[in-house]
């Protein structure tokens, strides 16, 4: 069974460093991998649908968040307070005030729901929207028979409307600390070929967390000695023409095979293929559209809208994802943090007041805001999730001057925002300690429905792995009660 827009699902066998690379990468610097990997397809009429996908990588805590529990023992209600929303009888916390003032344009589903407390596993399953493991999964590393990342089956399904690829990833690849990849991002099964686009505009920054520069910390209590990197870069792929290249030298093969220069052998093997030359003109294509390199370009907006997102890594990639959607792009993953940002194990309190809220608080009531008023948010789903939610309890240890929480897949708050969703609701509750929910649970099964049913996915969809065997996209039923 094949979808009918799953018609580029039979990429080129092409390298990473042959055609594309060198008449994109080489020739504009573009750091973006995969590049050569691209559907080689026209583009086709479709639907203005997008979705941004933020993701809160190392788990927020839904009891200091958006599911309090004010009347519940201290030890599980935590420090923080609850204020009210526009929404009559909505509360959430008391240090995300710019988020309270616009309920009117997002809800919550307080009951997603699955059985790990493991990182590795929950960004799995969160990240594909499927709650069984995949047969050979390892917490180490990626792996070739892993599920593919809903990021990875929207670069496949989903309509092209753009030059662009549907998918995209920033700001950068989730690393751990230690160095290794984490799971659940890439397309497994599907084949590496399919990987959605991974914009590197943050490299991996070791063990610094947070909207840097100014809400740049460390989880733990800091090492004596060892100083915090807060002059981390963030800088988008340059999409401009080398000096003395202009787009109509560029539109010319000899210009474009001498602009190539000192590349491997194959490419001049592949630049005599048709299939070359369909990745020519979507390289002159992402050269000569102004859109599009507007669209990867942050620090050069407005700058009050710069104001408004905030001037850090958290406001500078939404602001990156609302161009890109506007651009044509389908789904954008924003990684708000990257090394596991929100595991609050400890000095949850400071951290999450003084570091985390009010970055999150800023960029995202921006990015809805923004959305609004361009006129993009009912074409626009937005959701906000992490791999699993925190324990009820507060607990410390010795590496934290101050107790958190750990890690809880029973319950967690999800929010939504636009896309046809009806703002100011909620959906699904918990107990009375924020532990399971008690109605209405909803699976990643129906999160990763949700998303797919907004971009416009038929219910029928499904893409083909690398030996021709279809795979069904939907895994459940949307979650019911976000639309009228």
């Amino acid at each position: 069974m094949k979808h009918p827009t799953d018609s580029g699902l039979q990429h080129p066998q092409l390298t990473r460093r042959s055609a594309v690379q060198a008449g994109a990468i080489g020739l504009m610097g573009l750091g973006m991998p995969r590049l050569a990997e691209l559907r080689a397809q026209s583009a086709s009429p479709a639907p203005p649908r997008g979705c941004i996908y933020i993701f809160l990588s190392g788990g927020l805590s839904q009891i200091d968040s958006f599911d309090m529990k004010p009347h519940a023992p201290e030890r599980i209600r935590g420090d923080f307070r609850p204020i009210a929303t526009r929404t009559p009888g909505m509360q959430i916390c008391e240090h995300m005030p710019r988020l309270a003032q616009r309920s009117d344009l997002w809800s919550i589903c307080r009951s997603v729901t699955h059985p790990s407390n493991n990182h590795s596993e929950g960004h799995m399953i969160m990240l594909s929207g499927r709650t069984q493991l995949p047969p050979a999964f390892s917490d180490n590393k990626p792996n070739p028979s892993d599920w593919p990342s809903i990021a990875a089956v929207a670069n496949a399904v989903a309509p092209r409307r753009g030059v662009l690829p549907p998918a995209m990833v920033l700001p950068d690849r989730m690393i751990h600390q230690t160095g290794r990849v984490i799971p659940g991002q890439g397309a497994g099964m599907m084949g590496p070929g399919r990987d959605p686009w991974f914009i590197e505009a943050s490299p991996f920054h070791g063990d610094t967390c947070g909207a840097y520069p100014q809400y740049a910390f460390q989880h733990q209590n800091p090492t004596p000695g060892k100083p915090m990197r807060t002059g981390i870069p963030f800088a988008a792929p340059n999409l401009s023409l080398p000096p003395g290249l202009d787009g109509e030298r560029l539109g010319r093969r000899g210009d474009l095979l001498r602009a190539i220069g000192q590349q491997q052998t194959a490419l001049l093997q592949a630049a005599e293929t048709q299939q070359f030359d369909r990745f020519r003109h979507l390289a002159n294509n992402l050269l000569a559209d102004p859109r599009t390199q507007r669209a990867f370009d942050v620090h050069s907006a407005d700058a009050r809208l710069l104001d408004r997102y905030g001037r850090h890594s958290f406001g500078w990639s939404l602001l990156m994802a609302r161009q890109l959607i506007e651009a044509g792009v389908s789904l954008v993953q924003v990684n708000l943090g990257n090394n596991e940002t929100w595991d609050t194990h400890g000095n949850a309190t400071e951290n999450l007041k003084n570091k985390l809220f009010p970055p999150m608080d800023q960029s995202v009531s921006a990015l809805l805001e923004d959305l609004s008023e361009r006129g993009l948010l009912d074409s626009t789903l937005v959701v906000m999730a992490s791999e699993f939610g925190r324990t009820p309890h507060q607990s410390g240890g010795p590496s934290y001057a101050t107790p958190g929480r750990n890690h809880w897949g029973g319950a967690q708050s999800v929010l939504f925002a636009g896309g046809g969703i009806q703002g100011g609701r909620a959906i699904g509750s918990t107990d009375r300690i924020g532990a399971y929910p008690t109605n209405l649970p909803q699976t990643p099964e129906n999160f990763a429905a949700t998303i797919y049913d907004a971009l416009g996915v038929p219910q029928t969809a499904a893409w083909n792995d690398p030996a021709g065997r279809p795979h069904y996209v939907y895994h459940s039923e949307p979650i019911a009660g976000l639309r009228s």
